[in-house]
């Protein structure tokens, strides 16, 4: 069931969706220009169906950093008609709220990964956003104010001067009482879900669609769209994968802070199974039974011996480093991954996005962990 639901009647099309066309999700993309570890530019990479993939990439000496370009899926409409009022239901943390919206003039899409923002934009209603959280780096949009601190606290006077006549948020930034407050102050405020996995991205599509006052058609078209880029670049992976099982990578990925002991394992639920299994790798926290986000002891990731650690970027530099990594953690240190110094960090925004960056994110990693002499 969705958690933030249309009510209003829906019109009937008339006519079917019109197949969408294939899309072209090369390698060629824009770093984004505030992200962590992109001094590389993206813009001249490569398809990945034009590599020459390394014979094994569990022996690979040397880190990597994931470059992720900006979102590659094209704008499913410019301008759509919008109809108002909608009736949705608001999945608040203190309980399901019914919000009539009547205007999105105005928009405020606040996350942590600045996915819903990338959703306003796929519908072809960038134009209404009036300000950004730090993780949206939409391309002509990074002067948009930013009403957030730190990515992960709304600034509320900064909100109320953009005057907004729509927030919409996931609920992975807050305080809760301040977005409560924005609506006590006359704000219409919906929360929405947070996707980390193409299903939950299809969920989230709908509920951002109707909270914007769009028909059906619009959704269905993003979802057929992205559905078929995420196979697409699940296609191209598929070429770059070692023939012989034995030299597909163990992987793990490890939430770090600072050199003090402080990481955690992300398992199945977490948005980074899905990553894993599409990358044609090995999950190691799967073979486990490993669920959602918890603390890996010292003894348990050296019985798991990755060959490659996914770490976010910001993250690693907050343990110095990849040598400050495997100088603080023994553990590391023991596996095949430490010994070969094989740690792959990503865009701490981007790697449990979801939305429309899935592909662009294969994409990175796949880079990384296939073909790391191309980058």
């Amino acid at each position: 069931m969705s958690l933030f639901r249309a009510t209003r009647h829906r019109v009937t099309l008339v006519a079917s969706i019109a197949t969408v066309a294939a899309l072209l999700l090369s390698g060629c993309q824009t770093a984004s220009p505030d992200g962590p570890g992109t001094a590389a530019q993206a813009a001249d990479l490569p398809a990945l169906t034009e590599l020459t993939p390394i014979a094994d990439p569990t022996a690979w000496e040397g880190p990597s950093t994931a470059i992720i370009g900006t979102p590659s899926l094209p704008a499913v409409a410019e301008n759509p008609e919008q109809q108002f009022p909608v009736t949705v239901v608001s999945h608040d943390l203190t309980g399901d709220t019914e919000v009539t919206v009547t205007d999105a003039s105005r928009v405020l899409a606040l996350s942590i990964t600045g996915t819903i923002a990338e959703l306003v934009h796929a519908y072809g209603l960038a134009g209404t956003l009036v300000g950004r959280d730090v993780s949206t780096q939409l391309p002509g949009y990074e002067d948009l104010p930013v009403v957030t601190k730190q990515g992960h606290s709304i600034d509320a006077e900064g909100v109320i001067a953009l005057e907004p006549t729509l927030i919409l948020t996931d609920g992975s930034i807050g305080p809760t009482d301040v977005v409560l407050q924005l609506r006590d102050a006359g704000i219409q405020v919906g929360t929405v879900s947070r996707a980390k996995t193409p299903d939950q991205t299809y969920e989230l599509a709908r509920e951002v669609a109707a909270a914007l006052g769009l028909a059906d058609e619009y959704p269905d078209a993003l979802i057929a769209q992205l559905d078929e880029a995420i196979t697409a670049k699940e296609a191209e992976i598929a070429t770059l994968l070692p023939e012989d099982q034995a030299l597909r990578p163990r992987v793990a990925f490890l939430y770090i802070r600072g050199t003090a002991g402080v990481y955690y394992l992300f398992g199945e639920g977490s948005g980074i199974d899905f990553m894993i299994d599409a990358l044609g790798a090995v999950d190691v926290a799967e073979e486990i039974g490993w669920v959602g986000e918890k603390p890996m002891t010292d003894e348990a990731l050296v019985a798991l011996n990755p060959d490659i650690i996914l770490v976010m970027s910001k993250g690693l530099e907050s343990a110095g480093g990849v040598d400050g990594l495997i100088a603080a953690q023994p553990s590391v240190a023991l596996t095949n991954a430490g010994q070969h110094r094989r740690i792959i960090d990503v865009e701490d925004t981007l790697i449990l996005a979801g939305g429309t960056r899935i592909p662009d994110v294969l994409d990175g990693l796949a880079r990384a962990i296939y073909a790391p002499d191309s980058l």
